[in-house]
This record gives structure tokens, C-alpha cells and sequence, in this order.
């Protein structure tokens, strides 16, 4: 494997990006002209992994209609100098720039970063309140709210730096006294965590019914460490949590995530990349059920780029997408695929 065909790295999350092995299997683009928005993906420069500008251009331009992107957060292009606590405005600066070289038009029909995720710590209290004033406005109209990544985990196997949060986050008295502001400042959050801190969300959802919460990559369903040979028990814990979840009004969910390698499927390991049947009977059982739940009205699909990139091409990933969504009507299609990403963070309503 040349180091050149590397572009994401190996983590305890996900696979590392064998570019040469993705070019080894393509499909034809399924219903190529549907409108996608895709509600999650990256963009970062790191260790000599690129996942920039052009890269993303090539992947939205492999075939599909995908009219617009959201940005979210990932510690990505922080600011090097100044309090520590605004140094993540650098990273929607960052991510505003990208958007204003897509909106010219110059590079394609793709907004990308039309809708922007950025961090800031709620432990801070009423002290987040600058904070998040500096990132609304760096966005310049692009700002949608907050991420703050709460994955934990007591296996050792599953905690990697992406996961090495504080236990019980959620439920912390000075993470919520931050949370609440971002409500009357009309900002949502991105809940990244693992399957079983489902209800921690729960919790928080019902405490805060005015905020918009999505959890992201369809509550992280572990099958790594001492979750590898339980899938069928887990399954069974994460689908009552996300049943319960999706009482809430208040909250929707992003469908994807299950590239990494945190779910534990072993597509990365094959001879060959999986194609868009493989990969649709796998999550199927997955993304059905939180469509159930939760209803297309507040379900939609996400690329999670680069870390899903791991498993498939982005042409096979929508096309997987596409095959388990064949079933729905034309109104669920359209809003699996747009327009709850439109609604969600409030993007172009042409994007519908």
C-alpha cells in the first residue's frame, strides 16, 4: 500500500482510505438526477491525510446529484494563537472559505459547507454565550450550530481519541448550563456517541424540548473490543434507545456512519471493496429502523466523509443508500435525501 494512496488515518473508528483498493470496483449511479443534500462530512489536512477542497469536489462529482453539503466539526483548522476557548472559530473560518469558493459557481453545481457544524465547549457556562456569537459570525450565514463530541466508552478497546470524552457528559450540570443558550441563539447540536449512551441523549432531548438535536451516524452501534461478538444483543439495546429517543420531537437523526469500523462489519478487510448490495443488506436493518422511529420526516442520509471513505467510493455509498430506500414513496425519498437536511439546518429551500 503506497503512502500515497492513503488519505485518511487508521483509527480506532475507522478505516484508513486505500485509494488504489477503491478503484478496484465501480457501479453505474443509480437514479442519478435525485437531489441529495449530504447532511455530514469533513474536510481536514493531517499527518499527511488530505481530505481538502478537491478531494471532496472528486467525490461529489462522481455521478449523483448532490446540490449541497454540511460541514461538521472535527477539530480541523483551529486557530494557533488567542484564548483557547475561541480558537475553533478558526475551524468555521476555514470552512466558510471552502463554501464561498463553491458558491461562485466556478467549481461545479455542489454548495459545498451550505450549512457549517462547529465546536465549542458548553462546560464553559455562561461564558460560551462569546463564544458562540464569534462563531455565528465567522459563518457569515452559514453557521448551524454545535458539536460536542460526548463518545465514551469503559472497554479500553473502544476509546481512542475520539472517544476519550468525559463520562456522562450529557448529564453534566456545567455542560448544560451552557447548552441552554443555544436555543435563543437558534442553534442546533450534533450528538456524537456511542449505542449505549443513547438514553443520556434521551434525557438531555426531554430537558431542552426547544432545542434541535441530531444524533449523529444513527447512535453509534458498537462492534469493536467486547462488543465484536454481541451484535445480535446489541442490536436489540440500540434499537429500544433509539425508539425511546425518537419520542422527542425535538431530536432527528443522521443515516450513515456504519462505514467505520466501529460498527464492526469487515468490509475494509475484504479482497475487494463491497458493492452497493453488500452494503444495503448489511445496514438495512439499521437505517429501517430509524426511519421507522423517527419517520423520513427526520431522518437523513449522510455521507460521513472522509472516515466512510474506508469502506466504499461515495458513488457506491449513495447507491447503497438508494437500494434500501427503494421500497418508500416518491415524499420519503425526497425527504431522506433533502429535504429533513434542508429543514434540519435550514439550507436553500431549492435544495428540496
Amino acid at each position: 500500500m503506497a503512502a500515497s494512496t492513503i488519505v485518511v488515518p487508521v483509527s480506532g473508528l475507522y478505516a484508513g482510505v486505500n485509494k488504489d483498493w477503491l478503484e478496484q470496483y465501480s457501479e453505474e449511479i443509480i437514479d442519478p438526477d435525485r437531489v441529495i443534500v449530504d447532511a455530514h462530512h469533513h474536510l481536514w489536512d493531517r499527518s499527511g491525510a488530505r481530505y481538502l477542497f478537491d478531494e471532496v469536489l472528486e467525490d461529489v462529482g462522481s455521478g449523483h446529484n448532490i446540490l449541497s453539503t454540511v460541514y461538521v466539526d472535527c477539530r480541523s483548522m483551529y486557530r494557533a494563537n488567542g484564548a483557547e476557548h475561541f480558537r475553533s472559530v478558526g475551524e468555521v473560518e476555514f470552512a466558510n472559505g471552502v463554501a464561498a469558493m463553491s458558491a461562485g459557481g466556478g467549481y461545479g453545481q455542489t454548495q459545498i459547507c451550505a450549512g457549517i457544524v462547529g465546536h465549542a465547549d458548553l462546560r464553559l457556562g455562561m461564558e460560551v454565550k462569546p463564544v458562540l456569537e464569534a462563531l455565528v459570525q465567522a459563518g457569515q450565514g452559514r453557521f448551524r450550530g454545535i458539536r460536542q463530541v460526548s463518545a465514551w466508552d469503559k472497554d479500553p478497546q473502544v476509546i481512542t481519541p475520539m472517544a476519550s470524552r468525559p463520562r456522562g457528559l450529557l448529564l453534566d450540570k456545567k455542560f448544560r448550563s451552557g447548552f441552554q443558550y443555544l436555543a435563543p441563539l437558534g442553534l442546533s447540536f450534533d450528538a456524537f456517541l456511542f449505542h449505549p449512551q443513547i438514553p443520556e441523549l434521551s434525557d438531555l432531548a426531554r430537558a431542552f424540548p426547544e432545542t434541535r438535536i441530531v444524533l449523529d451516524h444513527i447512535g453509534g452501534p458498537l462492534g469493536l473490543g467486547s462488543y465484536a461478538s454481541r451484535r445480535d444483543e446489541n442490536f436489540v439495546q440500540w434499537k429500544k434507545a433509539i425508539q425511546t429517543l425518537a419520542l422527542s420531537p425535538n431530536v432527528w437523526v443522521k443515516l450513515g456512519g456504519l462505514g467505520m469500523k466501529m460498527a464492526g462489519f469487515d468490509f475494509h478487510l475484504r479482497e475487494k471493496p463491497p458493492s452497493s448490495s453488500q452494503l444495503a443488506s448489511a445496514w438495512r436493518p439499521y437505517i429501517e429502523t430509524c426511519i421507522e422511529a423517527f419517520g423520513s420526516e427526520r431522518s437523513m442520509f449522510e455521507s460521513n466523509f472522509p472516515p466512510d471513505k474506508g469502506t466504499c467510493s461515495y458513488g457506491v455509498l449513495w447507491n447503497a443508500f438508494k437500494r434500501i430506500s427503494g421500497g418508500y414513496s416518491e415524499t420519503e425519498k425526497t425527504n431522506l435525501f433533502s429535504k429533513a437536511g434542508c429543514d434540519f439546518y435550514r439550507l436553500n429551500p431549492s435544495a428540496q
